[in-house]
């Protein structure tokens, strides 16, 4: 899977999310007429979120009519109003949801990015619990940007207890950084950046994971992104894949998820112009627009709540697929499920601070209300489909057979489709290369689900529930 290439990239052709070209943009005035680049007919984003609609409507009837033999013999067993509630969250929603997101993906036509060399002043928040191991490497990254503006750095050092603030200003000093450390008690992630936003002088503030390694592009392609978008974008998530896949078959299952999963649906929110994440590893946002806010909110999914919260104020937030970061994910099955235990909480953080209907967007609002239904597609994957694999082992195909069997080849072209995107998009500009992890692709394809789910549905019940937060 992809690695970074130590050495800078020649710059080329960034893509944005197809922002509506009739709004003004940032800027726009003191634009080169040169970077504009080739004009395409413009299809509006209303008209491709219609059409990826209609298709994905489409998909779902023929997959009612194909079903109808499962539906007839599946409620002869246990009454038609159970079989149609079963099929419909095992089979339909997801359908229409992965045919909603190829659609997308197809129509996808992004214009180049106009502003390749952005000067704006920048603050970059790292905060960092116990990372005196990874955080010198972390700002050796920052310091090789080809960023031609000002770039400050805030590290803050959330309860640490193993040098992480010495270490941090050692090695802001040695490489040039213009770099502040500073001190938050308090645990949690939320608390390190409100105790940093009170710092920030610019009028963009970047955060970053202290265990995140940047390409040496990525600020300037993502302040790029965010400079030449309308006036009402307030936030832009960057790219995030992973950067220890070759540790065990836990991060390669993890390269596939991030670089063909997570990638594709912020493509797809992105083009709709409504990404429900700009996640905390890498994302920019407009400094007064969190302060309006009120910043970074006490919750295990921080990043979503505040995402969400932006957005509720009729913001916009994109996604910039060549602004690159590579994390480190879990290596061990135990932190993996309490991580995505987490994320599952933080999604409905999310929905309980800002109601997918009360977004003003109505492209918003659906993105959004496609997470009300994500629950019940994890609860019906583990507690039916998981239980009918054991079913069908004794003849009883309830709930797994031969129409649940025919979607691994579909599962297998969708992903094929989506690896050509993301390798032509992104990595082939970029002169990255995707490297052979082909186990790590078969037990995400066949296995990966059979995880996810199970720990989803034990983080909504721990949200739920009111269960103490573990942010680590």
């Amino acid at each position: 899977m992809p690695y970074l290439h130590e050495e800078s990239l020649p710059a080329c052709q960034r893509q944005d999310e197809g922002p509506d070209l009739r709004l003004p943009v940032r800027g726009s005035a003191s634009r080169p007429a040169h970077t504009l680049g080739h004009r395409r007919r413009y299809v509006p984003v209303r008209a491709k979120f219609a059409l990826a609609s209609v298709l994905a409507f489409a998909w779902l009837g023929f997959s009612v009519w194909l079903s109808l033999p499962w539906l007839q013999s599946l409620a002869r067993d246990i009454t038609w109003p159970v079989a149609v509630l079963a099929i419909a969250v095992l089979a339909y929603a997801p359908g229409w949801l992965v045919a909603f997101l190829a659609a997308s993906l197809v129509l996808d036509r992004q214009p180049p990015l106009r502003r390749s060399s952005p000067r704006a002043p920048v603050t970059v928040l790292l905060p960092a619990h116990n990372e005196a191991e990874r955080i010198a490497d972390t700002l050796q990254y920052l310091a090789r940007q080809d960023y031609e503006g000002p770039l400050h750095v805030i590290v803050i050092d959330n309860a640490s207890s193993d040098g992480t603030l010495a270490t941090a200003r050692r090695a802001a000093s040695s490489l040039g950084l213009s770099a502040r450390a500073i001190s938050e008690p308090d645990p949690g992630k939320s608390h390190a950046l409100n105790a940093a936003l009170r710092y920030v002088e610019t009028d963009i503030v970047i955060t970053l994971d202290a265990d995140t390694a940047l390409h040496p592009s990525a600020v300037r392609n993502l302040v790029g992104r965010y400079q030449c978008s309308p006036p009402d974008v307030t936030a832009v998530a960057g790219a995030v894949l992973v950067r220890n896949s070759r540790d065990n078959i836990w991060t390669r299952m993890q390269e596939w998820d991030y670089f063909l999963g997570i990638a594709s649906v912020k493509r797809m929110q992105g083009l709709y112009q409504g990404t429900l994440v700009a996640q905390g590893a890498f994302s920019l946002y407009e400094t007064e627009a969190v302060r309006r806010v009120g910043g970074w909110p006490d919750a295990i999914g921080e990043d979503i709540v505040l995402t969400w919260r932006l957005m509720e104020g009729d913001r916009r937030v994109y996604f910039e697929p060549t602004a690159i970061a590579f994390t480190e994910v879990p290596s061990h099955v135990r932190h993996f499920c309490r991580q995505r235990a987490r994320w599952a909480r933080g999604m409905i953080e999310g929905i309980r601070s800002v109601k997918p209907w009360r977004q003003p967007r109505p492209m918003t609002a659906m993105l959004a209300g496609i997470d009300l239904l994500l629950p019940f597609i994890d609860l019906a994957y583990t507690f039916l489909w998981m239980p009918g694999v054991v079913l069908a082992c004794f003849g009883l195909y309830w709930f797994v057979g031969i129409y649940t069997a025919a979607v691994l080849p579909l599962t297998l072209l969708i992903n094929f489709l989506l690896y050509r995107y993301q390798h032509k998009r992104v990595f082939v500009p970029f002169d990255l290369t995707v490297r052979r992890n082909l186990r790590g692709l078969a037990c995400y394809v066949l296995f990966y689900q059979m995880l996810m789910s199970p720990v989803s549905v034990a983080g909504y019940a721990q949200e739920l529930l009111g269960v103490r937060r573990r942010w680590k």
